[in-house]
Protein backbone atom coordinates (compact mmCIF):
# COMPACT_ATOMS: atom_id res chain seq x y z
CA UNK A 1 0.00 0.00 0.00
CA UNK A 2 2.80 2.51 1.22
CA UNK A 3 4.84 1.36 -2.54
CA UNK A 4 1.43 2.65 -4.14
CA UNK A 5 0.85 5.78 -2.61
CA UNK A 6 4.27 6.90 -3.65
CA UNK A 7 3.53 5.76 -6.77
CA UNK A 8 0.23 8.45 -6.99
CA UNK A 9 2.53 11.18 -4.74
CA UNK A 10 5.05 10.97 -7.82
CA UNK A 11 2.63 10.96 -10.47
CA UNK A 12 0.78 14.16 -9.22
CA UNK A 13 4.02 15.83 -8.42
CA UNK A 14 5.09 15.28 -12.42
CA UNK A 15 1.30 16.42 -13.24
CA UNK A 16 1.92 19.91 -11.14
CA UNK A 17 5.48 20.52 -12.74
CA UNK A 18 4.35 19.95 -16.08
CA UNK A 19 1.37 22.43 -15.13
CA UNK A 20 3.86 24.89 -14.25
CA UNK A 21 5.90 24.48 -17.28
CA UNK A 22 2.88 25.01 -19.64
CA UNK A 23 1.45 28.02 -17.67
CA UNK A 24 5.14 29.59 -17.55
CA UNK A 25 5.18 29.21 -21.31
CA UNK A 26 1.51 30.42 -21.79
CA UNK A 27 2.58 33.64 -19.60
CA UNK A 28 5.75 34.19 -21.66
CA UNK A 29 4.13 33.95 -25.03
CA UNK A 30 1.14 35.63 -24.69
CA UNK A 31 3.44 38.88 -22.36
CA UNK A 32 5.90 38.80 -25.44
CA UNK A 33 3.35 38.65 -27.85
CA UNK A 34 1.51 41.62 -26.06
CA UNK A 35 4.94 43.55 -25.81
CA UNK A 36 6.32 43.18 -28.73
CA UNK A 37 2.91 43.99 -30.42
CA UNK A 38 3.63 47.90 -30.48
CA UNK A 39 6.19 50.18 -28.15
CA UNK A 40 5.96 49.96 -24.41
CA UNK A 41 6.01 53.37 -24.14
CA UNK A 42 2.96 53.92 -25.73
CA UNK A 43 1.33 51.31 -23.41
CA UNK A 44 -2.15 52.87 -21.96
CA UNK A 45 -3.00 52.33 -18.23
CA UNK A 46 -5.97 49.94 -19.62
CA UNK A 47 -3.03 48.32 -21.76
CA UNK A 48 -1.13 47.35 -18.57
CA UNK A 49 -4.57 46.24 -16.97
CA UNK A 50 -4.92 43.68 -19.92
CA UNK A 51 -1.47 42.81 -19.66
CA UNK A 52 -1.44 42.49 -15.69
CA UNK A 53 -5.04 40.17 -16.49
CA UNK A 54 -3.26 38.03 -19.11
CA UNK A 55 -0.12 36.97 -16.88
CA UNK A 56 -3.00 36.18 -13.97
CA UNK A 57 -4.89 34.44 -16.50
CA UNK A 58 -2.01 31.93 -18.07
CA UNK A 59 -0.53 31.32 -14.54
CA UNK A 60 -3.98 29.99 -13.28
CA UNK A 61 -3.04 27.18 -16.14
CA UNK A 62 -1.12 25.99 -13.38
CA UNK A 63 -3.84 25.39 -10.93
CA UNK A 64 -5.04 21.34 -10.29
CA UNK A 65 -7.24 19.85 -12.92
CA UNK A 66 -9.82 20.30 -10.30
CA UNK A 67 -10.15 24.24 -11.58
CA UNK A 68 -10.47 23.86 -15.46
CA UNK A 69 -13.84 25.19 -15.32
CA UNK A 70 -13.17 28.05 -13.63
CA UNK A 71 -9.40 28.64 -16.13
CA UNK A 72 -11.79 28.07 -18.92
CA UNK A 73 -13.79 31.06 -17.83
CA UNK A 74 -11.49 33.63 -16.97
CA UNK A 75 -9.71 33.27 -20.22
CA UNK A 76 -13.59 34.05 -21.88
CA UNK A 77 -14.15 36.82 -19.58
CA UNK A 78 -10.25 38.51 -20.52
CA UNK A 79 -10.76 37.97 -23.90
CA UNK A 80 -13.99 39.71 -24.22
CA UNK A 81 -12.59 42.16 -21.61
CA UNK A 82 -9.29 42.93 -23.67
CA UNK A 83 -11.40 43.47 -26.17
CA UNK A 84 -13.79 45.64 -24.29
CA UNK A 85 -10.84 48.09 -23.06
CA UNK A 86 -8.48 47.95 -26.01
CA UNK A 87 -11.17 48.65 -28.83
CA UNK A 88 -10.58 48.20 -32.36
CA UNK A 89 -9.08 45.91 -34.69
CA UNK A 90 -5.95 47.30 -34.89
CA UNK A 91 -5.53 46.12 -30.83
CA UNK A 92 -6.22 42.59 -31.47
CA UNK A 93 -2.69 41.73 -32.00
CA UNK A 94 -2.13 42.50 -28.55
CA UNK A 95 -4.15 39.51 -27.03
CA UNK A 96 -2.57 36.31 -28.11
CA UNK A 97 -4.52 33.67 -27.67
CA UNK A 98 -1.87 30.43 -26.47
CA UNK A 99 -3.71 30.53 -23.15
CA UNK A 100 -7.29 30.51 -24.30
CA UNK A 101 -5.98 27.62 -26.31
CA UNK A 102 -4.86 25.62 -23.31
CA UNK A 103 -7.49 26.70 -21.23
CA UNK A 104 -10.08 24.69 -23.87
CA UNK A 105 -8.02 22.00 -23.82
CA UNK A 106 -7.38 21.54 -20.13
CA UNK A 107 -11.44 21.81 -19.83
CA UNK A 108 -12.35 19.02 -22.50
CA UNK A 109 -9.26 17.12 -20.85
CA UNK A 110 -9.76 17.07 -17.03
CA UNK A 111 -14.17 18.24 -17.00
CA UNK A 112 -17.16 15.69 -17.91
CA UNK A 113 -20.88 15.95 -17.81
CA UNK A 114 -22.15 19.39 -17.52
CA UNK A 115 -18.99 21.12 -16.66
CA UNK A 116 -16.91 19.82 -19.61
CA UNK A 117 -20.18 21.37 -21.71
CA UNK A 118 -20.30 24.89 -19.46
CA UNK A 119 -16.65 25.21 -20.49
CA UNK A 120 -16.96 24.88 -24.11
CA UNK A 121 -20.08 27.19 -24.45
CA UNK A 122 -17.98 30.37 -22.40
CA UNK A 123 -14.94 29.69 -24.70
CA UNK A 124 -17.48 29.76 -27.88
CA UNK A 125 -18.81 33.41 -26.21
CA UNK A 126 -15.72 34.20 -24.75
CA UNK A 127 -13.32 33.93 -28.35
CA UNK A 128 -16.73 35.13 -30.17
CA UNK A 129 -17.46 37.83 -28.66
CA UNK A 130 -14.12 38.88 -28.09
CA UNK A 131 -13.92 38.63 -32.26
CA UNK A 132 -16.84 40.89 -32.75
CA UNK A 133 -15.40 43.59 -30.70
CA UNK A 134 -12.53 43.46 -32.50
CA UNK A 135 -13.99 43.33 -35.72
CA UNK A 136 -13.80 41.05 -37.91
CA UNK A 137 -10.96 40.79 -40.72
CA UNK A 138 -11.60 40.92 -44.53
CA UNK A 139 -12.12 36.55 -45.75
CA UNK A 140 -12.61 35.97 -41.98
CA UNK A 141 -15.47 33.98 -41.10
CA UNK A 142 -16.63 34.13 -37.16
CA UNK A 143 -17.73 29.94 -36.94
CA UNK A 144 -14.58 28.77 -38.47
CA UNK A 145 -12.79 31.29 -35.99
CA UNK A 146 -14.62 29.76 -33.37
CA UNK A 147 -14.05 26.12 -34.05
CA UNK A 148 -10.49 26.63 -34.45
CA UNK A 149 -10.00 28.49 -31.39
CA UNK A 150 -12.54 27.55 -28.61
CA UNK A 151 -14.08 23.79 -30.44
CA UNK A 152 -11.05 22.31 -31.65
CA UNK A 153 -8.97 22.52 -28.50
CA UNK A 154 -11.94 20.91 -26.06
CA UNK A 155 -12.62 18.49 -28.83
CA UNK A 156 -7.98 17.66 -28.99
CA UNK A 157 -8.69 17.27 -25.02
CA UNK A 158 -11.43 15.12 -25.40
CA UNK A 159 -9.68 12.59 -27.18
CA UNK A 160 -6.07 12.46 -25.34
CA UNK A 161 -8.52 11.45 -22.08
CA UNK A 162 -10.54 9.13 -24.40
CA UNK A 163 -7.32 7.59 -25.48
CA UNK A 164 -5.94 7.63 -22.25
CA UNK A 165 -8.67 5.64 -20.77
CA UNK A 166 -8.67 3.30 -23.62
CA UNK A 167 -4.72 2.36 -23.32
CA UNK A 168 -5.64 1.95 -19.15
CA UNK A 169 -8.46 -0.79 -20.40
CA UNK A 170 -5.83 -2.03 -21.97
CA UNK A 171 -3.44 -2.60 -19.68
CA UNK A 172 -5.92 -3.54 -16.86
CA UNK A 173 -7.21 -6.21 -18.87
CA UNK A 174 -3.56 -7.46 -19.56
CA UNK A 175 -2.80 -7.44 -15.81
CA UNK A 176 -6.04 -9.42 -14.79
CA UNK A 177 -5.30 -11.86 -18.17
CA UNK A 178 -1.62 -12.51 -16.52
CA UNK A 179 -3.10 -12.64 -13.21
CA UNK A 180 -5.78 -14.88 -14.66
CA UNK A 181 -3.10 -16.91 -16.41
CA UNK A 182 -0.83 -17.40 -13.48
CA UNK A 183 -3.73 -18.19 -10.95
CA UNK A 184 -4.28 -21.48 -13.93
CA UNK A 185 -0.75 -22.46 -13.28
CA UNK A 186 -1.15 -22.10 -9.86
CA UNK A 187 -4.28 -24.07 -9.87
CA UNK A 188 -2.60 -26.46 -12.47
CA UNK A 189 0.41 -27.21 -10.15
CA UNK A 190 -1.77 -28.28 -7.08
CA UNK A 191 -3.75 -30.51 -8.50
CA UNK A 192 -0.32 -32.31 -10.40
CA UNK A 193 1.06 -31.82 -6.73
CA UNK A 194 -1.98 -33.40 -5.35
CA UNK A 195 -2.04 -36.05 -8.09
CA UNK A 196 1.80 -37.32 -7.49
CA UNK A 197 0.44 -37.21 -3.85
CA UNK A 198 -1.88 -39.93 -4.55
CA UNK A 199 0.29 -41.90 -6.84
CA UNK A 200 3.40 -41.95 -4.40
CA UNK A 201 0.31 -42.64 -1.70
CA UNK A 202 -0.33 -45.55 -4.05
CA UNK A 203 2.80 -46.51 -4.68
CA UNK A 204 4.28 -46.79 -1.28
CA UNK A 205 1.13 -48.62 0.31
CA UNK A 206 0.65 -51.05 -2.18
CA UNK A 207 3.98 -52.06 -2.62
CA UNK A 208 4.96 -52.33 0.78
CA UNK A 209 1.88 -53.66 1.97
CA UNK A 210 3.02 -56.30 -0.33
CA UNK A 211 6.63 -56.48 0.72
CA UNK A 212 5.42 -56.65 4.57
CA UNK A 213 3.21 -59.92 3.46
CA UNK A 214 5.84 -61.89 2.07
CA UNK A 215 8.12 -61.01 4.64
CA UNK A 216 5.51 -62.83 7.07
CA UNK A 217 5.56 -65.43 4.86
CA UNK A 218 9.25 -66.26 5.49
CA UNK A 219 9.12 -65.84 8.60
CA UNK A 220 6.46 -68.06 9.00
CA UNK A 221 8.39 -70.39 6.32
CA UNK A 222 11.69 -70.35 8.38
CA UNK A 223 9.69 -72.12 11.01
CA UNK A 224 9.66 -74.96 9.47
CA UNK A 225 12.86 -76.67 8.54
CA UNK A 226 11.48 -78.43 5.77
CA UNK A 227 10.05 -75.56 4.20
CA UNK A 228 13.09 -73.92 1.96
CA UNK A 229 11.07 -73.49 -0.94
CA UNK A 230 8.27 -71.28 0.66
CA UNK A 231 10.81 -69.30 1.87
CA UNK A 232 12.70 -68.71 -1.22
CA UNK A 233 9.40 -67.97 -2.77
CA UNK A 234 8.24 -65.58 -0.19
CA UNK A 235 12.17 -63.71 -0.43
CA UNK A 236 12.05 -63.64 -4.24
CA UNK A 237 8.12 -61.80 -4.08
CA UNK A 238 9.97 -59.60 -1.64
CA UNK A 239 12.75 -58.94 -4.20
CA UNK A 240 10.30 -58.28 -7.14
CA UNK A 241 8.07 -56.17 -4.99
CA UNK A 242 10.83 -53.75 -3.88
CA UNK A 243 12.12 -53.40 -7.10
CA UNK A 244 8.85 -52.74 -9.11
CA UNK A 245 7.78 -49.81 -6.20
CA UNK A 246 11.63 -48.44 -7.10
CA UNK A 247 10.55 -48.45 -10.43
CA UNK A 248 7.03 -46.69 -9.60
CA UNK A 249 8.85 -44.24 -7.59
CA UNK A 250 11.51 -43.36 -10.02
CA UNK A 251 8.60 -42.64 -12.64
CA UNK A 252 7.13 -40.49 -10.50
CA UNK A 253 10.10 -38.59 -9.67
CA UNK A 254 11.06 -37.89 -13.53
CA UNK A 255 7.74 -36.73 -13.53
CA UNK A 256 8.85 -34.39 -10.86
CA UNK A 257 11.87 -33.54 -12.77
CA UNK A 258 9.73 -32.65 -15.87
CA UNK A 259 10.11 -35.74 -18.12
CA UNK A 260 7.20 -36.01 -20.18
CA UNK A 261 8.95 -39.01 -21.98
CA UNK A 262 9.20 -40.81 -19.08
CA UNK A 263 4.70 -40.71 -19.17
CA UNK A 264 4.43 -43.50 -21.70
CA UNK A 265 5.88 -45.76 -19.05
CA UNK A 266 3.35 -45.24 -16.89
CA UNK A 267 1.06 -48.72 -15.85
CA UNK A 268 -2.43 -49.03 -17.23
CA UNK A 269 -4.86 -51.56 -17.43
CA UNK A 270 -2.79 -54.03 -20.16
CA UNK A 271 -0.27 -54.04 -16.85
CA UNK A 272 -3.03 -55.49 -14.65
CA UNK A 273 -2.11 -59.22 -14.89
CA UNK A 274 1.53 -58.23 -13.48
CA UNK A 275 -0.48 -56.15 -10.66
CA UNK A 276 -2.45 -59.15 -10.11
CA UNK A 277 0.34 -61.30 -9.94
CA UNK A 278 2.09 -59.60 -7.60
CA UNK A 279 -0.78 -59.81 -5.26
CA UNK A 280 -1.11 -63.52 -5.32
CA UNK A 281 2.46 -63.60 -5.01
CA UNK A 282 2.01 -61.91 -1.42
CA UNK A 283 -0.81 -64.66 -0.87
CA UNK A 284 -4.01 -63.06 -1.74
CA UNK A 285 -5.85 -65.11 -4.37
CA UNK A 286 -7.26 -62.30 -6.78
CA UNK A 287 -9.78 -63.45 -9.58
CA UNK A 288 -10.35 -60.84 -12.53
CA UNK A 289 -13.55 -60.78 -15.09
CA UNK A 290 -14.59 -58.97 -17.78
CA UNK A 291 -18.10 -58.13 -18.61
CA UNK A 292 -19.15 -56.08 -21.73
CA UNK A 293 -16.70 -55.56 -24.84
CA UNK A 294 -13.40 -53.98 -24.17
CA UNK A 295 -11.98 -50.67 -25.71
CA UNK A 296 -9.28 -48.63 -25.72
CA UNK A 297 -9.82 -45.74 -23.11
CA UNK A 298 -8.09 -42.46 -22.79
CA UNK A 299 -4.47 -42.45 -21.29
CA UNK A 300 -5.04 -40.50 -17.80
CA UNK A 301 -8.33 -42.86 -17.49
CA UNK A 302 -6.59 -45.87 -18.19
CA UNK A 303 -4.06 -45.52 -15.19
CA UNK A 304 -6.58 -43.51 -13.01
CA UNK A 305 -8.45 -46.96 -13.04
CA UNK A 306 -5.79 -49.17 -12.67
CA UNK A 307 -4.17 -47.33 -9.75
CA UNK A 308 -7.60 -47.39 -7.92
CA UNK A 309 -7.53 -50.71 -8.38
CA UNK A 310 -4.42 -51.10 -6.83
CA UNK A 311 -5.47 -48.93 -4.11
CA UNK A 312 -8.38 -51.99 -3.64
CA UNK A 313 -6.13 -54.39 -3.48
CA UNK A 314 -4.12 -52.87 -1.01
CA UNK A 315 -7.08 -51.96 0.94
CA UNK A 316 -8.07 -55.68 0.79
CA UNK A 317 -4.63 -56.96 1.75
CA UNK A 318 -4.33 -54.98 4.49
CA UNK A 319 -7.46 -55.04 6.15
CA UNK A 320 -9.49 -58.02 4.64
CA UNK A 321 -9.80 -61.05 6.14
CA UNK A 322 -7.03 -63.14 3.26
CA UNK A 323 -10.02 -64.33 0.88
CA UNK A 324 -9.91 -63.80 -2.00
CA UNK A 325 -10.52 -60.93 -3.45
CA UNK A 326 -12.93 -60.39 -7.16
CA UNK A 327 -12.06 -57.76 -9.54
CA UNK A 328 -14.37 -57.29 -12.04
CA UNK A 329 -14.58 -54.32 -14.93
CA UNK A 330 -17.38 -53.59 -16.69
CA UNK A 331 -17.48 -51.90 -19.75
CA UNK A 332 -20.86 -50.25 -21.21
CA UNK A 333 -21.80 -48.09 -23.67
CA UNK A 334 -21.48 -44.36 -21.79
CA UNK A 335 -19.28 -45.79 -18.84
CA UNK A 336 -16.91 -47.90 -17.69
CA UNK A 337 -16.75 -49.62 -14.04
CA UNK A 338 -14.76 -52.04 -11.82
CA UNK A 339 -15.46 -53.17 -8.55
CA UNK A 340 -13.74 -55.30 -6.00
CA UNK A 341 -15.33 -57.33 -3.62
CA UNK A 342 -13.26 -59.22 -0.39
CA UNK A 343 -13.89 -60.51 2.80
CA UNK A 344 -13.22 -58.67 6.18
CA UNK A 345 -12.75 -59.67 9.70
CA UNK A 346 -14.32 -58.05 12.54
CA UNK A 347 -12.82 -54.31 11.91
CA UNK A 348 -10.38 -52.55 14.92
CA UNK A 349 -10.84 -48.61 14.92
CA UNK A 350 -7.20 -48.28 13.64
CA UNK A 351 -8.41 -50.11 10.73
CA UNK A 352 -11.72 -48.44 9.79
CA UNK A 353 -9.40 -45.44 10.20
CA UNK A 354 -6.26 -46.73 7.82
CA UNK A 355 -9.20 -48.42 4.92
CA UNK A 356 -10.70 -44.68 5.52
CA UNK A 357 -7.81 -43.14 4.10
CA UNK A 358 -7.16 -45.00 1.16
CA UNK A 359 -10.89 -44.96 0.05
CA UNK A 360 -10.45 -41.01 0.49
CA UNK A 361 -7.85 -41.09 -1.92
CA UNK A 362 -10.32 -43.70 -4.53
CA UNK A 363 -12.80 -40.75 -4.39
CA UNK A 364 -10.52 -37.95 -5.09
CA UNK A 365 -9.52 -39.97 -7.98
CA UNK A 366 -12.19 -40.56 -9.18
CA UNK A 367 -13.76 -36.95 -9.18
CA UNK A 368 -10.92 -35.55 -11.43
CA UNK A 369 -12.76 -37.82 -14.22
CA UNK A 370 -16.57 -37.13 -12.86
CA UNK A 371 -16.69 -40.45 -11.75
CA UNK A 372 -18.67 -41.67 -8.46
CA UNK A 373 -17.67 -44.38 -5.85
CA UNK A 374 -19.96 -46.18 -3.79
CA UNK A 375 -18.33 -48.77 -1.13
CA UNK A 376 -20.25 -50.46 1.89
CA UNK A 377 -20.38 -53.86 3.52
CA UNK A 378 -22.64 -56.26 1.86
CA UNK A 379 -25.61 -58.11 3.82
CA UNK A 380 -24.30 -59.94 6.50
CA UNK A 381 -21.42 -57.35 7.17
CA UNK A 382 -18.26 -60.09 6.16
CA UNK A 383 -18.00 -58.73 2.97
CA UNK A 384 -16.99 -55.49 1.84
CA UNK A 385 -17.62 -54.23 -1.68
CA UNK A 386 -16.01 -50.97 -3.48
CA UNK A 387 -17.09 -49.54 -6.97
CA UNK A 388 -15.78 -46.65 -9.26
CA UNK A 389 -17.79 -45.42 -12.39
CA UNK A 390 -16.13 -43.27 -14.77
CA UNK A 391 -18.77 -41.95 -17.81
CA UNK A 392 -17.64 -42.34 -21.41
CA UNK A 393 -19.09 -40.43 -24.46
CA UNK A 394 -21.85 -42.33 -25.71
CA UNK A 395 -20.35 -44.16 -29.79
CA UNK A 396 -23.17 -46.00 -30.14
Amino acid sequence: MSRYRLAISDLSGALARQAMLVATVCLVADVAAFLVAGPVATLRPQDWVVLAAIAAADAALALPARYSGWVALAHAVLLVGAAALLGGSSAEGRVSDAGALVAGYRAGAWLRGGAAWLALAAMILGIGGAQLLFGMRDGDLLPIHILKNAVLPWLVGRYTTARRAYLAELEQRAETQRRDAEAAVEHAVAEERSAIARDLHDVISHHVSAIGAHAGAARLGLRTANRPDAVAGSLAAVETSSRAAMLDLRRLLDLLHGDQADMSRQPGLDNLEELLDGVRRAGLATRLSTHGAARPLPGSLDVAIYRIIQEMLTNALRHGDGATVEIELHYRAASVSVTARNGVPPARDGERNGAARGLVGIRKRAALFDGTVAYGAELGGDRWETTATFPLGDER
